[in-house]
């Protein structure tokens, strides 16, 4: 352990070990995706004073406690994975039954939203016992972050798709749906099936992409490029298809139906004149101001 971690942990002991941490609940940790110092003060606190930690890979977690300077005997460790998660977690609401405080953290990231945990935090809560979130890294959210792919109300909102299926024939099903999306959609790919995503997502041609590739890392990556251009820009450099990544489609204005005001105008008669609800329905929507009076005098009248 660094002196730098000696110092985090006792900053985590001043800054979190005065709050209230009930015992017989689950804390569902975000560990780092790449970047060691992105744990937060009160993830180091809780794998320091939980009873046990369950982990979807007891190695891997292991070793992050350790590069931490936490030090915790291997039968604390409990592993729970996607091959085990149903009866790994019948063991952790036992303990949990039994008053012990455990914590729960996947290889990276924030658990249960692609990773291991939703099965785990389900059983727990139809026991009866508590779930405590300590949020913290997310490569979805970083991805989305830096994007800018959701900037208007237009725009409001994204679609969270994970990863695509790894058969040709789903995951091309799978793209024809995320083609009438009109929202942001973030993906997850890993790099030995990157390509053939790249070739998939091809068919939607302008359409932009925001890649993410190894987040928070030493050798991050981010560019936007169109989605007929990622197999090119994947090809440009043998680099770029290593390492894991994040991907956010933009919203598409083709899929999107068009607006032709008249939800807004309705809003607005019940505010305003007809006139001046007509030319602000009109300024806001594009639609023409000669339609949206007339779907004015037909919304008066149906009121009347």
């Amino acid at each position: 352990m660094s002196a730098s971690y000696a110092l985090a942990l006792k900053a985590a002991r001043d800054a979190a070990g005065a709050q209230h941490y009930p015992q017989g609940a689950l804390y569902v940790v975000a560990t780092p995706i790449g970047n060691l110092a992105d744990i937060s003060l009160r993830a180091l606190h809780v794998l320091e004073i939980a009873d046990a930690i369950a982990c979807e890979d007891t190695r891997h977690t292991q070793s992050l406690l350790r590069a931490c300077g936490l030090e915790r005997p291997a039968g604390s460790l409990l592993p729970l994975h996607q091959h085990n998660e149903a009866e790994a977690a019948q063991q952790v609401v036992r303990r949990l039954a039994a008053g012990e405080r455990v914590a729960y953290a996947s290889d990276a990231g924030t658990p249960a939203i692609s990773d291991p945990g939703a099965r785990l935090v389900a059983a727990v809560r139809a026991a009866g016992l508590r779930v405590v979130p300590l949020p913290g890294a997310s490569s979805v959210t970083a991805v989305l972050s830096v994007a800018g792919a959701h900037a208007g109300p237009a725009e409001a909102g994204f679609v969270f798709a994970g990863f695509l299926p790894s058969k040709a024939g789903e995951r091309a099903t799978a793209v024809e749906g995320l083609a009438r999306e009109p929202r942001a959609v973030v993906l997850l790919e890993a790099p030995h099936r990157i390509g053939d995503l790249a070739a998939a997502l091809a068919a939607l041609g302008p359409r932009e992409l925001t890649v993410g590739r190894e987040l928070t890392k030493q050798f991050e990556q981010i560019a936007t490029v169109a989605c007929a251009d990622l197999p090119a820009w994947l090809a440009a450099d043998p680099q770029r298809s290593r390492g894991e990544f994040a991907l956010v489609l933009h919203p598409s204005s083709a899929a999107r139906p068009a607006d032709d005001g008249q939800a807004l105008l309705a809003l607005l008669l019940e505010e305003l004149p007809v006139k001046s609800a007509v030319r602000i329905a009109a300024q806001a929507s594009g639609a023409p101001r000669n339609a949206l009076y007339q779907a004015a005098l037909r919304l008066r009248g149906d009121a009347s």
